[in-house]
């Protein structure tokens, strides 16, 4: 045993190398504001696309979905569903109009940069309130990264959760702090298809171990009847309700107002290249999606039913299934998944606090140079918040994702859809759409009972919406200047 963990911790140690020289080499190119935060809108199409799913699917689809199919079965995959039509309606409908807008609308850099020129808010108001919103909520879906990194170290190593979330939270700071965005980019491409490998190779063996897909059936069912049933709760036996299946499907409305996936659709190097890096987003968010349900469920009758973590599932089969070279490579692609997600969402904290704050309210004629280190420094303080938040060892992967996406689905995915299509809006119906949306999402979480076991993400966004529409048309319209810049976009 002291020998396999040796070899898989020369194996992790070799992935985190790699993964450091790649921000070394990022950080020779990163020269302004811009590099650091869009990597001076350079992304091809397998980058960005494989980036944002990677940024956005983290250590909950290596941890979170199969513990839930591993737990409840088919009925988990509801989720699944939502968050692959979420995937492909965000590529189709967000992604080459963010692209060209925000260039146009001054070289917007970030989400809240890019609502205030949007709107010609020169109080910075609208700014401010949706970097609020970004670090907020940043806290909680980058302490989830952690908590998965934890959980990882702790259960491969044996290591004291405290020390495994210590260890995760400095590999992760590390490039992130040099490299930047194209740093971060990079190693996601990288980090994706290990993710994607390691989802594919283990459901394929542990099926063709267990007999094939009528073999595995058989023994699922006999195992527990209601796994393979789409309707049915198989850790409860209970029918899902209609609240059940609405909530989990609407996960999908959540991409909308995801910063750390609109920040690919900015940087990608021609609007071209976006029909190509939607069918590779898709692909990629289809495969990982399927295997790690099929993860989960077959997992129930390759090992033992008493995980005391049902999200360890996956790392439980890796160590049982392959030799520990080969185990060491399956079981950094978990890090490598959260790791992929929790430098984004540090990143996009880093450019809310650096562009948003320092810059706009603070140094307005602050150098490039000094933003830059300005942005590095913002990472670390971040990390050690969320660290913070991480050393609860109770903590789920999926609980605080769930959270976390909600506020972001609601606070900015009505108003970034209606900025982007709706000519009338203004300003104030923004910002309206901001709060509603994401105080909803607050209130929301804190009630439980009947109505309000409806994810919090729903309600949300009904309300943001109506708060844009009626704010809008209560309140003035936009200025010619503003109209006129939403005209031109036609053209495009």
């Amino acid at each position: 045993m002291v020998e396999n963990n040796l070899t898989i911790g020369f194996t992790f140690a070799l992935y985190l190398v790699v993964m450091l020289g790649i921000g070394v080499i990022a950080y020779k190119r990163t020269t302004n504001l811009s590099d650091y935060i869009l990597g001076g809108r350079s992304l091809g199409p397998w980058t960005s696309a494989i980036s944002a799913g990677a940024s956005d699917m983290s250590g909950w689809l290596l941890l979170g979905l199969p513990g839930a199919a591993y737990v409840s079965g088919l009925s988990a995959g509801w989720i699944g569903i939502g968050l692959l039509i979420g995937t492909w309606l965000n590529w189709l409908i967000v992604a080459r109009r963010l692209r060209v807008y925000s260039f146009k609308s001054g070289d917007a850099l970030t989400l809240p940069e890019f609502f205030a020129n949007r709107f010609r808010d020169n109080t910075q108001l609208l700014r401010v309130v949706s970097a609020i919103f970004i670090l907020m909520f940043f806290m909680f879906y980058t302490s989830s990264g952690l908590v998965a990194g934890g959980k990882l170290f702790e259960t491969v190593f044996g290591f004291d959760y405290t020390f495994a979330v210590t260890v995760g939270t400095l590999a992760i700071i590390s490039y992130t702090f040099f490299g930047g965005f194209l740093a971060v980019s990079w190693t996601d491409l990288i980090q994706g298809l290990m993710m994607a490998a390691a989802l594919l190779i283990v459901p394929v063996i542990a099926l063709s171990e267990l007999g094939g897909f009528s073999g595995s059936s058989a023994q699922i069912l006999a195992e527990n009847g209601d796994m393979l049933k789409w309707f049915t709760d198989a850790s409860n036996g209970e029918t899902l309700t209609a609240i059940g299946i609405v909530s989990s499907m609407a996960w999908g409305l959540g991409y909308f107002g995801q910063p750390h996936i609109l920040a690919r659709f900015a940087a990608i190097r021609s609007p071209n290249d976006i029909p190509a890096a939607r069918r590779i987003a898709v692909s990629w968010s289809a495969l990982c999606l399927l295997c790690a349900m099929g993860v989960g469920l077959l997992g129930t009758v390759y090992m033992a039913r008493d995980l005391g973590d049902g999200e360890t599932i996956f790392m439980v089969m890796v160590n049982a299934i392959f030799h520990p070279v080969i185990a060491g490579v399956l079981l950094a692609a978990i890090l490598a998944a959260v790791m992929s997600t929790a430098d984004s969402q540090l990143l996009v904290s880093s450019s809310a606090l650096t562009d948003d704050f320092y810059k706009a309210m603070l140094r307005k004629n602050a150098s490039q140079s000094e933003l830059v280190w300005v942005g590095r420094f913002a990472v670390i303080g971040i990390a050690a918040i969320a660290y913070l938040l991480a050393l609860n060892p109770d903590s789920t992967v999926l609980g605080l994702v769930s959270y976390a996406w909600a506020g972001f689905g609601a606070a900015f995915g009505p108003a970034l859809i209606m900025a982007l299509f709706w000519r009338r809006m203004n300003t104030w119906g923004a910002l309206a759409g901001i709060v509603v949306g994401g105080v909803t999402v607050v209130a929301w979480a804190q009630a439980s009972g009947g109505i309000f076991d409806l994810y919090e993400i729903v309600p949300g966004v009904i309300f943001a919406y109506i708060a844009i529409v009626v704010v809008s048309l209560a309140t003035g319209e936009p200025t010619y200047e503003i109209t006129e810049e939403f005209d031109s976009m036609k053209e495009e």
